[in-house]
């Protein structure tokens, strides 16, 4: 016994319609970056972070790779972060001195000052990188400290110039009345005597 398709009912065939357009404007809207983004000669999103690696730090980013870092945690925009397991390690040498990567690959509870997601002692997923022979620490650790951030990236240590006229901007725009009047803008301040110089 065959049961016979109902038809969809008005408030489905909206519901679908909508879900559809989302769609639609999704994929039209993500070809339409990568068409602008591949015929510009200037990058979509500015580069702030670099690296100058030296021969041992070129030697612990074949580690990190190989080892399997990656699978956690990114470095040169390679690997991953997915689900808030691992870091960007972007930037780290601007955060952190050699001294402290490496004592944080070594004995990372005692060097952080807290428990970890999974470093530390077994049964802890990377609870292994502490285990790794001395001379493989080191190189990803001088690795980990020439990856250097600019100031204003959003893995370094210092926020965007005071001149960035984005900053001017959202100041002027989105703080509101109330604001204006209890705090002096010092972003309009130092402009102010950059123009008197």
């Amino acid at each position: 016994m065959s049961r016979k398709k109902q038809p969809l009912k008005t408030g489905e065939k909206v519901l679908f319609g909508v879900a559809g357009a989302f769609v639609a404007f999704a994929v039209i809207g993500f070809v339409a970056i990568e068409i602008v983004a591949s015929r510009s000669e200037k990058p979509l999103f500015e580069i702030k972070t670099h690296a100058e690696l030296t021969p041992l730090g070129h030697k612990g980013e074949l580690l990190f790779r190989k080892r399997g870092c990656t699978e956690c945690h990114r470095a040169l925009r390679n690997g991953t972060n997915v689900g808030g397991r691992g870091s960007d390690l972007d930037g780290e040498g601007s955060r952190r001195s050699l001294d402290w990567i490496y004592a944080f690959l070594r004995h990372p509870e005692k060097t952080y000052g807290a428990p970890t997601l999974d470093h530390g002692a077994p049964p802890k997923a990377a609870s292994w990188v502490a285990e790794l022979p001395e001379e493989e620490l080191r190189a990803i650790a001088t690795f980990l400290s020439e990856l250097k951030a600019e100031q204003g990236s959003t893995v370094a240590p210092l926020p965007p110039e005071a001149n960035s006229p984005f900053l001017r901007f959202m100041s002027r725009v989105m703080a509101p009345d109330w604001w204006k009047q209890k705090y002096r803008n010092v972003l309009e301040e130092m402009q102010g005597k950059e123009q008197e110089k």
